[in-house]
């Protein structure tokens, strides 16, 4: 089922590329933008999440705190948040869970690859409530980043 404006965001807990366990309800209290891509080190995803990267001020205005999320292991997403100078945690969703209960995993991917995250973005409110919901068929696609940048300081 995909999961859709005004419901309650599903609950997870996932390893970040520091090896430390993160769980949605740490932020409880704080608007939270979760963005799911397909994988690190592509083009499409490197060019999200260095633009995240480089607007983090905008998030951290709005009392934002940036997830990513991908089904990549832990070491590769370590290592590519060490390469592109990402800062905000990138977890790996290694066993499809998360991407699953968001409805945003590709069945097949390129290359026959099974099981890899859709390019999503969803933003939670302070309670943990989805405000929005967008969910890419083409990865090469990006999320609507001003209209996420405006649900969010509608929130505060």
């Amino acid at each position: 089922m995909p999961v859709t404006v005004g419901q309650q965001a599903p609950a997870f807990s996932l390893y970040d590329s520091e090896k430390k366990k993160i769980s949605l309800e740490d932020f409880k209290g704080k608007n939270v933008l979760l963005l799911f891509f397909p994988q690190a080190f592509t083009g499409t995803c490197t060019k999200e999440l260095c633009s995240t990267r480089d607007n983090i001020a905008l998030y951290e205005q709005v009392n934002a705190q940036v997830l990513a999320i991908s089904v990549d292991s832990l070491f590769t997403l370590a290592r590519y948040k060490d390469d592109q100078q990402l800062n905000f945690p990138l977890l790996s969703d290694f066993n499809k869970e998360v991407s699953k209960a968001y409805d945003c995993l590709y069945e097949t991917f390129v290359f026959d690859m099974k099981g890899v995250s859709k390019r999503s973005a969803f933003v939670l409110d302070k309670n943990g409530i989805v405000r929005y919901a967008e969910v890419l068929e083409t990865a090469s696609d990006l999320p609507d980043f001003s209209t996420i940048q405006k649900t969010l300081s509608e929130l505060n």
